[in-house]
């Protein structure tokens, strides 16, 4: 048997890395997960964080250049959802974070809980469709 090298596709990789950033910020995670939820305004949004308006609509325009949000207007207001893929992205998140933390011996107790996270690990991974790097042989 020989071994296996992995293609490396080196913009696929930068556009997840892109994802990835727009999603590290608390603030910026906490809009995915309502915006996954429903549709809402930047107004709602902002009193959701606590935050002034200009400073979530940086935070919108930063999830809205990695594709994860879209938005409308609406008169004055301009509303938003998240794109299709961000739920998935957000339950694999809690699945990860939560398989993390149980194996440093810590409790995920108090942690959302999606119904992709509440699954048998085998039945989770059976449902998660992950596209894997081309390989050599």
């Amino acid at each position: 048997m020989g071994t296996q090298v992995l293609s490396w596709d080196g913009e696929a990789a930068d556009r997840a890395v892109a994802v990835l950033k727009a999603v590290a910020d608390p603030s910026r995670y906490r809009l995915l997960w309502a915006l996954s939820h429903q549709e809402l305004p930047v107004s709602a949004l902002a009193e959701m964080l606590g935050a002034h308006v200009a400073a979530t609509s940086q935070h919108l325009a930063k999830l809205r250049a990695a594709g994860l949000v879209e938005s409308r207007r609406e008169g004055t207001r301009i509303y938003y959802r998240a794109a299709q893929q961000v739920r998935g992205l957000l339950e694999e998140a809690t699945l990860v974070a939560n398989a993390a933390a149980e194996a440093k011996g810590g409790s995920v107790e108090g942690a959302p809980r999606s119904a992709v996270a509440q699954e048998q690990p085998a039945a989770a991974a059976r449902r998660v469709r992950v596209r894997r790097p081309v390989t050599e042989h």
